[in-house]
This record gives structure tokens, C-alpha cells and sequence, in this order.
């Protein structure tokens, strides 16, 4: 029997369980998320899901719009003196900690500091800050070395460790520590009694948040008005069964259904297909650089001519082109910096024999080289998929190593060789915001072993990204694009392998879902 014969058929049957009395469910709003959720700070890692997370139960100084405009969030607002090198942020009255206590500058403080050890945006903002400190308990003031025009977007972001704020105690917490204490400052409290890794998360309304008064939701800016009591993360790795339980209303929300379950519920009049965020996720395979056989520069080039990128979009999204970008180079499709400098080593001729050829003009003879990957999260799971089948064709002598995404997620920190336990080769996708400028583009550094995961050493790529920060225009910053794209096609820190829009599943019956991300402010029930 076919996959996606056997899906549909699974498909057709509810959910087993005892249904929620009616009046108890409408307050609450059941999902199925992309992934489990196994890492709990969001500054430690990059997951999504642990951002994801981190946006229920944390907020920032500052939110953007899905047009990227930034706004006060948790500020009330701020003043710039001394020609743009001191900046006064005030928090507005009302902030409280899911523990009851007031939020203070005590505690953006210290927050802040942990963040700007792994944000790569906020590690730019320290190299210009020479401190930032205490006014008094509802003030917190920054004193730059020089103006930094991007402060408050940098505060503002959305993916890649955000700009969250913990109590004190928790954000003392050394930088590469995860944090195990999950108060927060959000419109969601995490219910630690029944988190349950693997199976289900739940977070309750902090009754004590108080949203802005003013303004319209949109991504992580304005009113972050809770329409649900309860708000549960049902862990189901089986594609047929979440969608069953989504078509019998068992659950509310699918964030990530298959193509094949998709096509599925597109027939069911109670559920509604979506684009997740109007642009679309990019998607990379990330070399490590620390070691062989892809610390050889000739040997990552030589996977050029074998990358096809229609091959790993039409894995993630199916036979959809309308869907995916097969020409996708280092910035989000759609947005101002994103350009075709560099691509023709993407966009030529495909052929696994020339990469052969270049593999063997390399210097490779057989060196075992590790791809890890993970089995349960549909995206990088079905990029795996394509990166295994490509390696065992080049003739790698790879060793395929498939997991849960939280140990995926644990396993890329490990910078050891391969022969101790290390990886080679991994292949994931992210958001749109994170790839849209060189501020928060994590795959993009070339900061040596203070890099993302694989840790790539191209000076050329800091020093344009420096360039960047002092562009004084959109030309200019284009420019510099240009050629940090064509920098990165060369010495490839990671291949782009296309980007796609990412299709979430919810109940009709849903309405004002902010989008962009998984959030559960605005939505509700009708």
C-alpha cells in the first residue's frame, strides 16, 4: 500500500479518548506542535519549538509587526541623549512575574546580559556598549560607545534567542546553561506539574498580564490579549492520527501537517489550510568546520553540482512549486537584501558525477564522515532524508545516525570529532526573520568557534557584516549583501537548499490567528 494511501485511511478514524465537557473546552486550546519540546531556554538554543515556548511565556522590551516595524512592548517608552550613546528605556506600570512579584530593572538587566552573550544582533550591540545598568527600579539605561541605530530592533526580535526578560535569579544564569526555573513575564504560565517531554505541555493565562491598552496585534507588537484559559501541546508524532483528531476536533490546531495529510484536510470544510508566515523558511545543510572532512573547503565545494534544491522542497512541501523557492541563496526570498550573486554554482547544470570528480580532486578517500538528523519534526526530517540519499550516492563513507529532534537538538552542541561521538553534516530550516539581514543570521557568522553550530572561521563574512551595520542606506547595505553571498557560496558555512512556505492546519472555527509563528495571542474561538 502506498504512504499516502495508508495516511488517508488512518486518517478517517477520530481520535480515541474521552471528549472535554463543551463549555470546559471552548477555554481551552488544544495543538499539536511541530516538535517535542525538550530544551526549556530559549536563549540556550535556536529550536523553534523552544521559541516558540518562549513566546508564551516570556515578553520583550519591544515587539515588531509582520510589516517589521518596531514598537514599545514591556517599555513604556524611552529618550535618546548624548548624540545617540546613552538610551533610557522605562518600563511601563503593571509588568508582573508568573511568581507574583514586580517586574524591575533589576531584572532586564542581568536578562539582558545573558542574551547579548548568545544573540548574534545583541553580540554586535555589546562590542559597542560599555555598559548597561541600573537607573533605578523601573529604568534601565544603555551607554554606547557609539550611536546604534539598531537598538530597539534588536530588542525587538523575534527568533534567535529574543530579547526575553526572567527574574533576576534566573537570568544570573550563565549563557551556555540551560535555565530549569521557567518563570516568566508572559502572557502564558508554564505548568511544570504537568509537563511531561514527549507527550504534552501545558501552559495556563497569567491573569496577572496586563496587555497594551492600545494598538493592533501583530506578530509579537500590540495587544497581547489571551482569549483561552488553558493551552495544551500535544506531543503525536504520527501524521495519520493528529489528523484524524483534528478533523474530529480532538485538537484544534495542526502546526505542521505532511503534503500528503494537507491534500487530506483541504477537504474537510471544518479545517482551514495556511500559509504559517506570509515568507517563507529557508533551508540549509550545515557543514561542521572543526573537523574532517568538511573542514577542506575543496571538499564542501565539491557538493555544489549534486545540490539540487527542487529535491529538498518538494520533500518538505510536496509536488507544490507554488510552495518553495528552488533558487534560494543566503537572504529570506522576498525581502530587500535577497539577490542572485554567486548562485550559478546553485542554479547550473546538476551532477552527482561532477561532484564525484570534485571529491576526488579534493582528496577524499573514504573518510567516515556522520549526518544526524532528526526523525520526528517534518521539515528537517525530510531534508535528512534527501541530504542521506545525496551522501550515499557521492559515495561518502557516512555513517546516518536518525533521532528525536530533542536529541538532534542536544547532539549539534557536541564539537567533537567524529570517531568521539561528533557530526559532520545536519540539515534544518528557519524562520523568515532570521534570514532576512546579517544582523540575527546565525548560519551566517564566521566567528569561529563563538559561531552556530558548525562553527564556521571566515573573517571576510565579520568584516562585511560589520560594513553592514554602518551602511548608510539601503544601496549600500544591498551592496554589502551582494557580496557576503558571494563570500558565503565560496567558502559555504552552509548551502542554501531552497525555502518554502510552511502550511499549518486549524479548525475553521479559529479566527484572528496572528501570524508568522506559532502564537496564541489574538486567536480565538467562534
Amino acid at each position: 500500500m502506498k504512504r499516502r494511501n495508508l495516511l488517508a485511511g488512518a486518517a478517517s478514524a477520530a481520535l480515541a479518548g474521552p471528549a472535554l465537557a463543551q463549555p470546559a473546552r471552548n477555554r481551552v486550546l488544544t495543538m499539536v506542535p511541530q516538535a517535542n519540546l525538550t530544551s526549556l531556554d530559549p536563549i540556550w538554543t535556536t529550536a523553534n519549538i523552544t521559541r516558540n515556548h518562549g513566546h508564551m511565556i516570556y515578553d520583550t522590551l519591544y515587539g515588531v509587526n509582520g510589516s517589521f516595524q518596531v514598537s514599545p512592548q514591556m517599555a513604556a517608552g524611552h529618550v535618546v541623549e548624548d548624540d545617540g550613546k546613552t538610551v533610557i528605556i522605562t518600563l511601563r506600570d503593571g509588568l508582573k512575574f508568573h511568581d507574583g512579584e514586580r517586574v524591575r530593572a533589576q531584572d532586564v538587566v542581568p536578562s539582558l546580559t545573558r542574551w547579548m552573550r548568545r544573540n548574534p544582533m545583541a553580540q554586535k550591540l555589546a562590542t559597542v556598549t560599555d555598559a548597561v545598568e541600573v537607573v533605578d527600579d523601573k529604568r534601565i539605561r544603555f551607554r554606547l560607545k557609539k550611536p546604534f541605530p539598531l537598538l530597539f530592533q534588536a530588542l525587538a526580535q523575534v527568533s534567535n534567542s529574543p530579547a526575553f526578560i526572567m527574574p533576576e535569579r534566573v537570568a544570573q544564569t550563565d549563557a551556555f546553561t540551560q535555565v530549569r526555573e521557567t518563570i516568566g513575564s508572559g502572557p502564558f504560565a508554564f505548568k511544570t506539574d504537568e509537563f511531561n517531554s514527549g507527550s504534552r505541555v501545558v501552559y495556563t493565562r497569567f491573569a496577572d498580564y496586563v496587555p497594551l491598552s492600545s494598538g493592533t496585534p501583530s506578530l509579537t507588537a500590540g495587544p497581547k490579549v489571551v482569549n483561552f484559559d488553558r493551552v495544551e501541546w500535544n506531543i503525536i508524532t504520527d501524521a495519520a492520527t493528529s489528523a484524524a483528531a483534528l478533523q474530529t476536533g480532538e485538537i484544534d490546531w495542526y502546526e505542521q501537517p505532511p503534503p500528503e495529510i494537507q491534500q487530506l484536510l483541504r477537504r474537510n470544510r471544518n479545517v482551514k489550510i495556511e500559509a504559517i508566515d506570509p515568507l517563507p523558511l529557508t533551508a540549509v545543510l550545515r557543514f561542521n568546520h572543526l573537523h574532517a572532512p568538511f573542514n577542506d573547503k575543496k571538499l564542501r565545494q565539491a557538493l555544489l553540482p549534486a545540490i539540487s534544491q527542487a529535491d529538498f522542497m518538494a520533500a518538505v512541501v510536496g509536488d507544490e512549486p507554488q510552495n518553495y523557492d528552488a533558487q534560494c541563496g543566503i537572504f529570506t526570498p522576498g525581502t530587500p537584501l535577497a539577490n542572485d550573486a554567486g548562485m550559478s554554482v546553485l542554479n547550473g547544470p546538476r551532477s552527482v558525477d561532477r561532484a564525484k570528480e570534485l571529491m576526488r580532486a579534493a582528496g577524499y578517500t573514504n573518510q567516515p564522515m556522520r549526518l544526524i538528523g532528526p526523525t520526528d519534526i517534518l521539515a528537517p526530517s525530510a531534508l535528512t532524508q534527501v541530504g542521506a540519499d545525496l551522501v550515499r550516492r557521492l559515495g561518502f563513507n557516512a555513517d546516518i545516525v536518525l533521532t528525536d529532534w530533542g536529541t538532534t537538538v542536544q547532539r549539534r552542541t557536541s564539537r567533537e570529532p567524529v570517531d568521539k561521538g561528533g557530526w559532520s553534516m545536519l540539515l534544518t530550516s528557519f524562520s523568515s526573520f532570521d534570514f532576512v539581514n546579517p544582523a540575527a543570521h546565525f548560519p551566517l557568522r564566521g566567528n569561529g568557534t563563538d559561531a552556530w553550530f558548525g562553527w564556521p572561521n571566515v573573517p571576510r563574512l565579520e568584516e562585511l557584516r560589520d560594513s553592514w551595520f554602518d551602511a548608510p542606506n539601503l544601496a549600500a547595505e544591498q551592496a554589502i549583501a551582494r557580496e557576503m553571498q558571494t563570500v558565503a557560496l565560496d567558502e559555504l558555512p552552509y548551502i542554501p537548499v531552497g525555502a518554502y512556505k510552511s502550511i499549518t492546519a486549524l479548525r475553521s472555527n479559529l479566527v484572528d490567528r496572528v501570524s508568522g509563528l506559532a502564537l496564541f495571542w489574538g486567536i480565538r474561538r467562534t
